[in-house]
């Protein structure tokens, strides 16, 4: 168990492309991570569309509790919007399907016939993006198993589900489903009428710090773990627990990237802005830990890279990376969070194809690619991060990047120089600390969030980035992307 003074905590961090779980030993000056097990997720192409492996992320879960070793908490973030159905014996209904599965094309068009964008907008200050919950359950009206379902579990609610028997819905993720009125932190149910979907089928709310029941039995049994032990709800959204781990000094003025297959820019307020100039500029207002709200903008982020290297059947980033060091800055650059890049499939193509719209030239070897993806996702950070101080009316001096992308030294490099401030990189296991945190300061760590963040500032290695290069090229290159996002009317 832990030293005197500490406690120990396990964080199940789920990805869109992997899945880990971490230890977390946590005193008063301590903050000690370490990764028990990590396991792919590898979504499944089925002839129905596509699918999550939700079994073998259940199993990857259950070994790496066992490889934590005993613990005084555990607690579950994942990726948002998607969901389980279970029927009214409690057992799953099919696999989930994937937020990139094709399920929606054209639904978002038939909410809007009966919510135009702009009532949609207001009543949830929640960004457009297609795989919106909301869309998914429109989608899915009239289907067997929607319509033999009794409880809509999201991803990480149904793993703690399947740990304890108890089941629950955490705010920051429910936030995502479009469903929330981020104002009162509860469900919009004229809304939600109006469309016909059954909020009965959500289980009832929780909030980060919320005990959220107990290992079964037969898990502690499988897990080797001594009970009890204690499931702990925290920013069960990744992003939500990445915010709460930004390891921001008191009263500094900061914007965040939160970097991994995507990367979710933008502000920690006190509350929404769900003007028409937000949602004009697709700007998201989520709910995060102690009441905040995670003003941001979606970004396709590294996944266009992942997909190249699936593409070009590589598994190592650093040679690429060295290539794309070596080549000019912004001699290609694409709209990184235009919709096109969200499927998978032919990423160098489509990236490709995208620079030949602009009229610019066209990148061919990987690491001509590696590089136009790299300068384009800067672009969109600066963008990003420019238009929400505009929007918010407030001026950041820094920029916090975490998770995975903190790792990458150009990309940081790169961010710092298109935005024009200092960049502070780190940590890289954003989530799975903000989900530790969440967890000690329920189990008697004391201090509220800032003082959180500090201890993460304290503890964890971070690089800063200062800004380099030449302001106007950006501009130029900025003026070159601009005008490609397409949002409703």
């Amino acid at each position: 168990m832990s030293a005197a003074g500490t406690k120990t905590f396990a964080a199940v961090d789920l990805g869109a492309s992997s899945g880990r779980v971490m230890a977390g030993r946590v005193g008063p000056d301590t903050l000690h991570l370490t990764e028990a097990h990590r396991f792919p997720n590898r979504p499944v192409h089925l002839p129905e569309g596509l699918r999550w492996d939700i079994l073998g992320l259940y199993g990857g879960v259950l070994d790496g509790l066992r490889a934590a070793g005993p613990v005084d908490s555990l607690g579950i973030d994942s990726w948002a919007v998607d969901y389980g159905l279970l029927a009214a014996d409690g057992s799953l209904l099919g696999n989930p399907v994937h937020y990139r599965d094709r399920r929606t094309e054209g639904v978002p068009e038939q909410v809007w016939a009966t919510v135009p964008p702009d009532d949609l907008y207001r009543a949830t200050g929640i960004q457009y993006a297609p795989f919106n919950t909301l869309y998914q359950l429109v989608a899915a009206q009239g289907t067997p198993q929607l319509s033999s379902a009794r409880r809509l579990l999201l991803i990480p609610d149904l793993i703690a589900y399947w740990l304890t028997g108890e089941q629950g819905t955490e705010l920051t993720n429910a936030s995502t489903t479009q469903l929330i009125d981020t104002r009162t932190g509860d469900w919009n149910r004229p809304l939600a009428d109006r469309l016909g979907i059954d909020l009965a089928l959500f289980a009832p709310l929780r909030r980060p710090g919320d005990p959220a029941g107990t290992l079964l039995p037969a898990v502690q049994e499988r897990t080797g773990l001594p009970g009890p032990v204690p499931v702990t709800a925290v920013g069960s959204h990744d992003t939500a627990s990445a915010v709460a781990a930004v390891p921001a000094r008191r009263r500094e003025r900061f914007a965040y990237l939160c970097t991994g297959t995507w990367s979710l820019a933008g502000l920690e307020l006190d509350a929404p802005v769900a003007t028409g100039a937000s949602r004009a500029a697709n700007f998201t207002n989520e709910l995060g830990i102690d009441g905040t709200v995670r003003f941001l903008r979606n970004i396709m982020g590294l996944w266009l890279l992942q997909e190249c290297m699936r593409t070009w059947e590589l598994t190592d980033v650093t040679p690429l990376l060295a290539d794309a060091a070596r080549l000019p800055a912004l001699r290609y650059v694409v709209d990184a969070a235009a919709p096109e890049f969200l499927a998978p499939g032919d990423m160098p193509g489509r990236i490709a194809a995208a620079c030949r719209a602009t009229g610019g030239p066209v990148p061919d070897s990987p690491g001509e690619i590696t590089r136009c993806v790299l300068d384009s996702l800067a672009l969109a950070h600066r963008r990003a991060i420019r238009e929400a101080q505009h929007l918010a009316d407030r001026e950041v001096d820094v920029v916090h990047l975490v998770g995975g992308g903190s790792r990458n030294a150009l990309l940081c490099q790169l961010t710092a120089d298109a935005c024009g401030v200092p960049v502070v990189a780190g940590p890289a296991e954003a989530a799975a600390l903000g989900n530790v945190l969440v967890q000690a300061r329920a189990h008697g760590l004391p201090g509220d969030l800032a003082a959180t963040r500090e201890l993460i500032a304290r503890t964890q290695p971070l690089t800063r980035y200062e800004p380099s290069g030449d302001p106007t090229a950006w501009e130029a290159a900025a003026r070159r992307t601009e005008g490609a996002r397409r949002l409703p009317a």
